[in-house]
């Protein structure tokens, strides 16, 4: 039978990789069924749940963070965005040298497992409760020692040490201390967010107070509501009435509320007065909005985009907050995966290695693509040599494929502006295509060619014959002056080599060309007149 052997070196039982440790129960300390906490919370009962969480018996906190996500509905949207902030990030696998390829193939196995993703996304819950456990559940197969499911346990099967409040135990029936996790893989997410014990780092606890607030609020100003928003109904009986005659009244007003209708004595009056009930909107919904807004700063570290923002530009330094809180959920949330499931799985298949793969949860910059695209077409005429793929990366491009119908610019470049600022006759404007000039680095070839909206004629005809060949006319006059350039160490040198430039150009060809161009324009003319 193969030795298991963790990332330390020690042997592990295997009988254990396979069993569920944390199973919930029927009754018990890992039972399924929980007292609310919640509900009739008042700020004694609160302090005292708190309280008893630091000192270890967090079972009625986890409760009561519980259900602060079902009934405090701002809590619950911004625990989610924060959460899901983090889960949307693609984790990548980072390969340090040395690390045999087959346990990098090993790794990306891992990370690409739906199992795992729907694990890290269940991980991100400590950040509001303190912790998260996962428990993976091992068997063989392919080859390999790998996980075939991950299980969610509850935090509240769960108990720390008593003496450090930082070591987490399987709550046991009758034990104080808990038992000590024998199986080693449990995935236990521990978030930072604060320094002090785990229980005391997720901000459920401060939350909890601001849930409280508004739980008093939100029922003072439905009380206020029902008394306010109703037209008070007031009945008038004359002098003389009788007992009988006043009781009606008085019931006549009570049923008008629900049923809208009533029957009064004659010569009795019913009156409905008109309430101001708006100084609720001023006292109690100022006080929500006021916690909702303290919720949304601890939570997600801003308000601009959580709550209303006065401007866009604000809001976009309030993300710059919410990515600093996001790179650091993706730090921790990777180093615990790192620590508690790659580095075992790893060594459990392959031995320990001294070096392991790790997963990374990059956050990406937002990019300004109207500023990149502005500039890269500033500067590439300048000379700036900038790679096609990462444009499509910053972009959100793919690689267009040998089928796929392309984006092309038009075939009609802007006009060529003569001396007096006049644009150029139709049969000089300047066509889309590359251009050899120096400015362009050699990369683009630049010709003359009529408007396309324009019909070609016989001068446009004549223009573009000149042009097919122009450069084997213009070849024998450049070819002695770039050797010259090459060969003079100055520019004193290179004057003194002007006579014998001249003598070896050849313009023969650029010669002939011009005088049948000039015969055929001259015969164009003729006829023309």
């Amino acid at each position: 039978m193969v030795k298991l052997l963790g990332p330390d070196g020690n042997p592990i039982d295997a009988s254990l990789l396979s069993k569920e440790m944390a199973t919930p129960t029927t009754i018990g300390v890992r039972a399924v069924h929980h007292e609310r906490v919640a509900s009739g919370l008042t700020p004694e009962r609160l302090a005292y749940v708190l309280h008893q969480a630091a000192n270890g018996s967090a079972r009625d906190y986890l409760t009561l963070a519980e259900e602060m996500e079902e009934r405090y509905l701002h809590y619950a949207s911004q625990v989610q965005t924060r959460r899901l902030a983090i889960e949307g990030v693609t984790p990548s696998v980072k390969a340090p040298e040395g690390v045999p390829a087959k346990i990098v193939d090993f790794v990306h196995e891992l990370v690409a497992d739906p199992g795992f993703h729907d694990a890290t996304g269940l991980l991100t819950d400590g950040i509001a409760k303190g912790y998260a456990v996962i428990e993976p559940i091992w068997e063989y197969e392919r080859g390999a020692l790998r996980p075939v499911a991950y299980k969610w346990r509850d935090q509240r099967f769960f108990q720390f040490d008593p003496l450090t409040q930082s070591e987490l135990r399987l709550a046991v029936d009758g034990s104080l201390e808990g038992e000590p996790l024998a199986k080693p893989t449990f995935l236990v997410h521990a978030p930072r967010t604060k320094a002090g014990i785990p229980i005391r780092r997720g901000f459920a606890r401060a939350a909890a107070w601001a849930f409280l607030l508004q739980s008093f609020a939100l029922k003072d100003w439905s009380a206020f509501a029902e008394i306010y928003g109703i037209p008070l109904r007031l009945g008038r009986y004359h002098a003389g009435a009788s007992d009988s005659d006043k009781k009606a009244l008085l019931r006549a007003v009570r049923d008008i509320a629900s049923d809208a209708a009533a029957i009064i004595p004659q010569g009795m009056e019913l009156e409905f007065v008109e309430t101001k009930g708006q100084r609720g909107e001023a006292v109690f919904g100022s006080l929500l909005d006021y916690l909702d807004k303290q919720v949304s700063k601890l939570v997600v570290g801003q308000t601009m985009t959580a709550d209303n923002g006065s401007s866009m530009a604000q809001a976009k330094v309030h993300n710059e907050v919410r990515l600093d809180i996001q790179r650091a959920d993706g730090r921790q949330l990777a180093n615990t995966v790192n620590r508690d499931h790659i580095e075992w799985a790893v060594a459990m298949n392959f031995g320990p290695q001294p070096v392991y793969p790790s997963v990374e949860y990059p956050v990406a910059e937002p990019e300004d693509t109207k500023a990149l695209a502005d500039g890269v077409a500033k500067l590439v005429p300048l000379g700036l040599r900038v790679s096609q793929t990462e444009i499509r990366t910053k972009f959100g491009l793919s690689e267009p494929g040998e089928k796929d119908e392309l984006l092309t610019p038009p075939r009609s470049g802007q006009e060529v502006v003569a001396a007096n600022d006049e644009p150029a006759p139709k049969a000089a404007r300047l066509s889309a295509g590359d251009c050899r000039c120096p400015a362009c680095g050699g990369t683009r070839t630049a010709t003359l060619a009529a408007d396309p909206a324009a019909e070609a004629d016989e001068l446009d005809e004549l223009v573009a014959d000149a042009m097919a060949d122009w450069e084997e006319m213009v070849d024998p006059l450049l070819a002695p002056l770039r050797e010259a350039v090459a060969r003079a160490s100055s520019f004193e040198e290179l004057l003194a080599m002007m006579p014998q430039i001249a003598a070896e150009q050849d313009g023969t060809k650029l010669a002939d060309a011009l005088a049948r161009l000039t015969a055929k324009a001259r015969g164009l003319g003729d006829v023309k007149d």
